[in-house]
């Protein structure tokens, strides 16, 4: 019989380039990247964001990871709505992620 403890689920959002991204220019002058970091922005402040980030690698994109009560439904529909994925700047890609390995929250 086995004790296994369910794992959160989180949601990570990929991001790559769309048909607007300009390649080979860095991606803090791409236009929209901006309002796409606002967007997010607002996402970190209301305590449901994680982490994120552009890959450092040139043209590659980058991901959010969202904390545990956030829904697929929530993040799926907050993805769209970028500003950057309805300008064709970036796409985008929400992924299941189980986090086996997490710290323990322990009481005192």
């Amino acid at each position: 019989m086995s004790n296994s403890v369910p794992r959160p689920i989180r949601y990570v959002v990929f991001h790559r380039p769309g048909p607007k991204w300009k390649y080979g220019i860095d991606f803090r002058e791409q236009d929209g990247v901006s309002e796409h970091v606002q967007h997010y922005l607002k996402l970190h402040q209301q305590g449901k964001l994680e982490l994120g980030g552009p890959f450092l690698l040139q043209d590659t994109g980058g991901m959010m990871i969202t904390t545990k009560n956030v829904s697929r439904e929530e993040i799926e529909a907050f993805a769209a709505a970028d500003p950057a994925v309805q300008s064709g700047l970036l796409t985008y890609e929400v992924r299941p992620w189980m986090t086996a390995m997490e710290p323990e929250t322990r009481s005192s």
